[in-house]
């Protein structure tokens, strides 16, 4: 056999495999998690697969189109927020109600027990989970108003990031506002909006600390995310390129997740603190009489999930406090 045809032969061996997710390639989920994970892929399958990466602004970044993508096929992995669109993944979404969690590590973890135990399985047919996280639990940020209880949002202008978060926001009297993270920094310096709902993560990466003056670390609200491949796909693929997603994924990037998010959060930090932002600490029994007084929006919360199919919304609940307990 010639050289040319052992090459062509080869060439035609080797599967290419679409991953798409909605972030810049600046953002950690990028560099840090998905471009890595595919190298690591790739050298592990011996040149059997290559991947092509597609993030945010790209053909296939859309944050509302990433989960119709992977399961139709238009990709083969996808990384999205489990929440958009709203109602698509609702058992997932369980993690995201306030005062539930307070980092990254053990919502990941938790949400990682409740599929691995049933819980929430029934969110991805059809689909091969590869990791399922969540981000640090959230602030409150505001511009001129320096507030240290919940009750002092009366009036003011939120914005917010989820469904969950708006509700509780509004149970207090603010005015929950929607809209894109890329316009928060804009609408507060012309003051259309008096703060924000966000981890540090955001702060850092749409220098908010400069448009903003106070911080309380509530940590009221964590959003999760899914990285998933197509099962039919999956099921295609050579042994050995199924062996090293494997090796790669599942508990060897749950193990990494909460750290990333760690390491994310810290420059939001650090550029808050260098710009003498104050930083409000909320105690844990602080924290506990407000997840009490919001028993009304998880109640209603719970009761629109079986809206959504969920046949055991409490029991869901129950389940994930527990999970979140062994972790934190």
């Amino acid at each position: 056999m010639s050289v040319s045809l052992c090459a062509s032969v080869s060439a035609n061996a080797q599967t290419t495999l679409k991953v798409s997710h909605f972030l810049p390639p600046s953002h950690f989920i990028h560099d840090t998690f998905i471009e890595p994970w595919t190298k690591e892929v790739e050298e592990c399958a011996g040149g059997e697969v290559k991947f092509q990466i597609f993030p945010g602004g790209s053909a296939f970044g859309n944050v509302a189109k990433q989960l119709d993508q992977v399961k139709a096929g238009v990709v083969d992995i996808a990384h999205g927020l489990s929440g958009v669109p709203r109602g698509r993944l609702p058992r997932t979404n369980i993690i995201d109600m306030p005062f539930l969690v307070k980092s990254s590590d053990s919502a990941t973890r938790a949400l990682w027990d409740l599929y691995q135990q049933g819980y929430i399985a029934d969110d991805f047919k059809g689909l091969k989970v590869l990791a399922l996280h969540a981000h640090n639990a959230g602030l409150i940020h505001t511009r001129d108003k320096r507030i240290d209880d919940l009750s002092q949002l009366q009036g003011l202008r939120i914005r917010f990031p989820s469904v969950t978060t708006k509700s509780m926001l509004e149970s207090y009297g603010a005015s929950a506002i929607g809209m894109p993270p890329t316009q928060v920094y804009e609408n507060l310096s012309k003051g259309a909006i008096d703060g924000t709902v966000f981890p540090w993560d955001a702060v850092g990466a749409f220098k908010l600390d400069e448009v903003l003056k106070y911080h309380l670390d509530a940590k009221a609200y964590t959003t999760s995310f899914f990285y998933v491949m197509n099962e039919r796909k999956y099921n295609m693929l050579p042994e050995k390129v199924r062996g090293c997603i494997d090796t790669y994924s599942g508990q060897a990037l749950i193990d990494q997740l909460g750290g990333w998010w760690n390491d994310a959060d810290k420059p939001g930090y650090e550029a808050a603190v260098e710009r003498g932002n104050e930083i409000i600490d909320v105690s844990d029994e602080q924290r506990q009489r407000w997840r009490e007084q919001l028993e009304p929006v998880v109640n209603s919360t719970l009761e629109s999930l079986k809206a959504d199919g969920v046949e055991d919304p409490q029991g869901l609940y129950d389940a994930a406090q527990k999970a979140v307990a062994n972790y934190e």
